[in-house]
């Protein structure tokens, strides 16, 4: 959904009522605030920023906010309330193109795959016809937009028409599909990793479907999002929290024992935590820049060839400068 200026002044009701009591946004160099879901997967790696002092140790002091949920975080960003957010950069190339001048930072290169049963007789994609499928989110997801686009190109199939959609929050959907009520699930990809460790397995992937429909590599599916104009001011912020993020990844990359101390945040233990750990670490981004640029961009015109302009508005390309370019442009 774009969010307007006149939108941001309507919702700040909304934003100020789920932010903690403060006064103004800290104006003191080093000062960065970001704001995130309770419970989200981010706040494993900024809960690993914290614990090891990696934002001081970059000259910033990193101040999560927490919220209850996306649309508030969007708004308070855009109005200015905080300095960085998470999401996707659909979200980011349509408001640039309203306008407003945000850009994104790659966060995750991890997508939801559509998962079944270990004792399912579904082995292929081809299988799904007449089945019956759960989908976290809406019709408008872009995972979802995403293996439909592949399917009718690869398997002349189209799955909203030959089957039966269920949408539904992840939760839901996950214990829908534990329970046997549905044939096949799609999830977002930590949900897709707690089902992997209770009882399924991957039938196809939305990264899957990225790369049939012309993605050279992974794309981020989400990132740290923030303003040109704040960028610009605040250098050295930018910097010292990008290369506290680098430092929280590459220790999420390499310490197990880092794991097992995030575990009661995870709220995993056991395989469960494996497995979270080892997708978590598969979708860390690794290209470069420009690379994941132009594979978003070849993806966006897919996107928005399905999606219409429910999904993107009325733009059919994405908006030049989604993807931060860096200080040196």
């Amino acid at each position: 959904m774009v969010i307007s200026r006149r939108n941001v002044i309507r919702l700040m009701g909304l934003t100020l009522a789920t932010m903690p009591v403060a006064g103004t946004l800290a104006a003191a160099s080093g000062k960065v605030r970001i704001g995130v879901l309770k419970f989200g997967t981010v706040s494993w790696e900024l809960d690993t920023i914290k614990h090891h002092g990696l934002d001081a140790q970059n000259g910033i002091d990193l101040e999560v906010v927490n919220f209850a949920g996306e649309d508030a975080t969007n708004v308070a960003m855009l109005a200015g309330d905080i300095d960085l957010i998470v999401a996707d950069w659909l979200w980011v190339s349509r408001q640039r193109s309203s306008g407003d001048d945000v850009t994104l930072v790659p966060y995750s290169t991890a997508l939801g795959a559509i998962m079944v049963k270990d004792a399912s007789p579904i082995r292929a994609p081809i299988d799904l016809v007449d089945r019956k499928i759960g989908v976290a989110g809406g019709p408008l997801d872009k995972s979802w937009l995403l293996l439909q686009a592949m399917f009718r190109r690869d398997y002349d199939i189209d799955l909203p028409a030959r089957n039966e959609i269920v949408f539904g929050a992840p939760p839901l959907m996950s214990e829908k599909a534990v329970q046997g009520e549905l044939d096949a699930v799609l999830n977002y990809w930590h949900f897709c990793a707690r089902l992997e460790a209770n009882g399924f397995r991957r039938l196809v992937g939305a990264s899957d479907a990225a790369k049939a429909l012309g993605a050279k590599g992974p794309v981020a599916a989400i990132g740290y999002v923030f303003h040109d104009k704040w960028a610009r001011e605040n250098p050295q912020a930018v910097a010292g929290f990008t290369k506290a993020s680098a430092a929280a990844k590459k220790l999420l990359a390499t310490s197990d024992e880092e794991w097992l101390r995030l575990a009661p945040l995870i709220r995993a233990e056991g395989k469960e935590l494996e497995i979270l750990r080892d997708r978590y670490r598969e979708g860390i981004p690794n290209r470069p820049i420009v690379e994941e640029q132009t594979d978003a961009a070849t993806l966006y015109r897919v996107l928005a060839e399905i999606g219409g302009a429910k999904l993107v508005g009325q733009a059919r390309e994405m908006a030049p400068g989604t993807f931060w370019p860096g200080p040196a442009t």
